[in-house]
């Protein structure tokens, strides 16, 4: 049932002993022949080294990787110098982001939006890269409308993205309406499900409210029901996120990103179930 364009997200260690967790992690989940890695890109650049290193050592253990690149906060010449880095360790996919900035700051660098971090990789490299995008079924929590936000992803497919990563979710019909109504905008490149694997109900509930991804009544009354019950939580989430994948796929969702915080277990079981 699964679909070639089944991909896993990591983000980079800041310890030798993340580092070597999340070998251990990869060494599980690259059993399940991902199309590929994709690996995170802390607000700002904070961890632009981590992000090549990692990508680095995954595309030397054989998988594809995708690094992540976010501009806000960046310039011109900085993203350049990225780009370049990246071109001369041949990495062919990239992940182009706004990003946020670390706080304390203003908005800063010299792009406002990912259209134009798209834009100016395509000028600087012409079809070098695979290049994925952000969309957001529910919309951006820095949207004015959901017009405006679907305009917004569009302008990037336009700008030369070749594909989308959409925020997870855990309504299916969000992600429908979405892909509808950006194939009526005229976009007709994939646009892949995001999915995040519910382990932890207090950080999926932290999580959420960052990214405005919403969580369904029924689902969060059902996680707070289990308290501390971590194995109840789990058990309900791999039976949720399965059964909304099933879906997914059955209606034509093109693959599944997982949103995998590192860890093998929950995308190791959806997986399986979806065989």
């Amino acid at each position: 049932m699964i679909t070639h364009n089944f991909s896993i997200e990591f983000f980079p260690p800041k310890t030798e002993e993340g580092a070597e967790k999340l070998r251990v992690t990869r060494a599980k989940l690259g059993e399940l022949k991902p199309k590929y890695f994709s690996v995170t890109f802390g607000a700002g650049g904070t961890t632009q080294q981590g992000t090549l290193d990692t990508v680095i050592e995954i595309r030397r253990e054989g998988y594809d990787a995708a690094p992540h690149l976010s501009c806000v906060g960046g310039t011109r010449e900085s993203i350049r110098q990225i780009l370049q880095q990246y071109q001369a360790h041949d990495i062919r996919r990239l992940v182009a982001l706004r990003g946020d900035l670390p706080s304390g700051y203003g908005m800063g660098g010299e792009f406002r939006h990912a259209s134009d971090l798209v834009e100016f990789i395509r000028a600087e490299t012409g079809d070098w890269f695979h290049i994925e995008v952000a969309a957001y079924p529910e919309m951006h929590p820095q949207a004015r409308s959901p017009q405006d936000d679907l305009n917004h992803f569009v302008r990037k497919m336009q700008a030369g993205a070749n594909a989308a990563i959409t925020q997870y979710f855990y309504n299916a019909d969000a992600y429908f309406r979405f892909a509808d109504e950006a194939r009526k905008a005229g976009v007709s490149a994939p646009i892949v499900a995001g999915i995040m694997p519910i382990t932890n109900s207090n950080q999926l509930q932290r999580f959420s409210e960052m990214c405005g991804a919403e969580i369904p009544r029924w689902i969060r009354l059902k996680l707070n029901s289990y308290g501390d019950d971590s194995a109840s939580i789990k058990a309900f989430g791999l039976d949720v996120v399965t059964q909304m994948c099933e879906r997914l796929l059955q209606g034509g969702a093109p693959g599944l990103h997982f949103y995998s915080l590192n860890q093998a277990a929950a995308t190791t079981a959806i997986w399986q179930r979806l065989l």
